[in-house]
């Protein structure tokens, strides 16, 4: 019954942490403006999601490793795009909405 509970939980962890970084992403493709995001925070972030991706393929969790993943690549791509210069933003955003449009 305790594992039952806790894979909900750990499930629902997971969800919420990739998530919540896929609205950001997806602004900053569509508006291509970074100037409000920190790049600290966003060093900082990566740099954890780095990290629980390491402990995770260290313990060989597929969970930690696949949520984890998924957060590093999205808050990588977010603190990229604020590296990046605007014409290069710009490159990037287009490429993207290329490949989506229908």
């Amino acid at each position: 019954m305790n594992l039952d509970w806790i894979t909900v939980v750990g499930t629902l962890a997971a969800l919420c942490s990739t998530l919540s970084f896929a609205p950001q992403a997806w602004k900053v493709v569509v508006s291509r403006h970074t100037a409000d995001i920190s790049a600290r925070m966003y060093v900082l972030t990566v740099t954890g999601f780095a990290l629980w991706t390491a402990y995770g393929i260290a313990l060989g969790k597929w969970p930690l490793i696949a949520a984890n993943s998924i957060c590093l690549l999205l808050s990588g791509f977010i603190l990229t795009m604020k590296l990046l210069p605007q014409r290069k933003k710009d490159a990037v955003s287009e490429t993207i909405e290329k490949a989506i449009e229908p």
